[in-house]
């Protein structure tokens, strides 16, 4: 008998030492994936605040500076689709520390920048290039996780990653006090070198070599083709693409909004953009803790689709003159509501796409991004058309793209035809 109590006590003892290393590492992953999923809400938000003061030191119009988000934007949209099969072929680490150091370089260079079209050029090169922190890291977490755990994992991204949308106008703001927009990208600078470091330092492979493609180009083709030719899939990607077009449209068009429009300081607009992150990162964490395992992820997904059109459908009716004049207060509600919806929309469209490719993850990964950051990149410029001085493309553009996302949800994923059981059964499959 004590030689048995004297094993089991062992056991525990070993046990629990496994289960801290375990989450340990599981932290250190969170936290490594947190920050390549920051990057993109870094390399644009930090940058909003200066975008009336680029267009004066440039001596561009609104337009043509509104076209370096959008650079950024193709940029990484385009990235994906060829880091993601880089990285089912080559595993995750190779791929993403090259992608990683490029970034860094691409983005000393736009702080140097002497004209538009030069910083338009390499705000391109520094979008292709963070595709790869994008890309993988939503890879990765498909290497590691299934069904709900995935789709909690992705609410706590968020909740991580939506950390630098709150802090980046802030930090973006501060700057501007001490030194120009091009102090902005000297900043970026350092945390690339940083986050290139840390991912060298802290992030394993997750990809094992017989888990590996060996195809080239004509493989990852054949491999996505097969992914669009999923109904379901392509469902989500393109609901999952048209709501972050409604998110792009918001942060394109804010900045003048905000500032140009409403009079408001780059620090209010900074303030102001912050609290939008905090209500999206919060929605976030409600549906990864409470609804998740509880809602089915499809509903979840319904209520946030619904609650994103009739935000965007009442900043439509303010910013158009419907109640009259309508001070910088009820649009920055509107827009409060509409951004903290987005946390129910975006982790669990690319959980219940995720669950369907575990065979090819980075592929899945590089067409859900590139959908999201094309869609996104043909809104911002939309939200200009009519120059600085009204809201309404904004609200336009953000309405109709919730409406198609619906359509999309709706007519594709067909989420009625699930039984109750079926997403457990399609995660126990997968």
């Amino acid at each position: 008998m004590p030689e048995s109590g004297q094993k089991t006590t062992q056991e525990h003892i070993t046990e629990t030492a496994t289960g801290e290393v375990a989450r340990r590492t599981g932290l250190l992953v969170t936290l490594v994936l947190g920050g390549l999923t920051a990057l993109p809400p870094l390399s644009m938000d930090m940058y909003l605040p200066a975008l009336p003061e680029v267009t004066g030191a440039l001596h561009a119009p609104a337009a043509t500076i509104q076209l370096t988000l959008t650079a950024c934007l193709a940029g990484m949209a385009l990235g994906q689709l060829v880091v993601g099969p880089m990285s089912d072929r080559w595993g995750r680490r190779r791929p993403l520390l090259i992608g990683m150091i490029v970034y860094a370089l691409a983005t000393a260079v736009c702080a140097l920048a002497p004209t538009a079209e030069l910083l338009i050029g390499f705000r391109l090169l520094q979008g292709l290039a963070g595709a790869a922190g994008i890309v993988i890291a939503r890879a990765v977490v498909r290497d590691l996780y299934d069904g709900v755990e995935m789709a909690r994992f992705f609410s706590t991204l968020m909740l991580i990653s939506g950390v630098a949308p709150i802090i980046a106008p802030l930090i973006g703001g501060q700057i501007l006090r001490i030194t120009d927009w091009r102090g902005v990208f000297h900043v970026l600078t350092v945390i690339g070198v940083l986050l290139t470091v840390v991912v060298w330092r802290f992030l394993d492979e997750t990809l094992p070599p017989e888990r590996r493609h060996e195809g080239g180009v004509g493989q990852a083709l054949r491999t996505m083709r097969g992914l669009l030719a999923d109904r379901v899939f392509a469902g989500y990607m393109l609901t999952g693409g048209l709501a972050f077009a409604a998110l792009f449209a918001y942060i394109s068009a804010s900045p003048f909004v905000v500032q140009e429009i409403y009079g408001a300081s780059p620090q209010t607009f900074s303030l102001l953009f912050g609290l939008n992150s905090i209500g999206l990162v919060a929605v976030g964490q409600i549906n990864g803790k409470l609804l998740v395992g509880r809602v089915s992820l499809d509903k979840a997904l319904g209520w946030g689709l619904g609650t994103i059109v009739l935000a965007s459908l009442a900043l439509l009716l303010m910013t158009s003159g419907v109640f009259g004049e309508v001070g910088l207060v009820p649009v920055a509600a509107g827009l409060f509501v509409l951004m903290s919806a987005m946390g129910l929309a975006m982790p669990n469209t690319n959980a219940q796409a995720l669950m369907r490719t575990p065979h090819a993850a980075g592929s899945a990964s590089a067409l859900l991004g590139t959908t999201s950051f094309l869609v996104g990149a043909v809104a911002s410029p939309l939200v200009g058309m009519a120059g600085e001085h009204t809201a309404v493309p904004m609200a336009v553009v953000q309405l109709s793209c919730a409406v198609l996302a619906v359509a999309c949800f709706l007519g594709l994923c067909r989420p009625w035809r699930a039984a109750p059981g079926a997403e457990g059964a399609r995660r126990t499959a997968a």
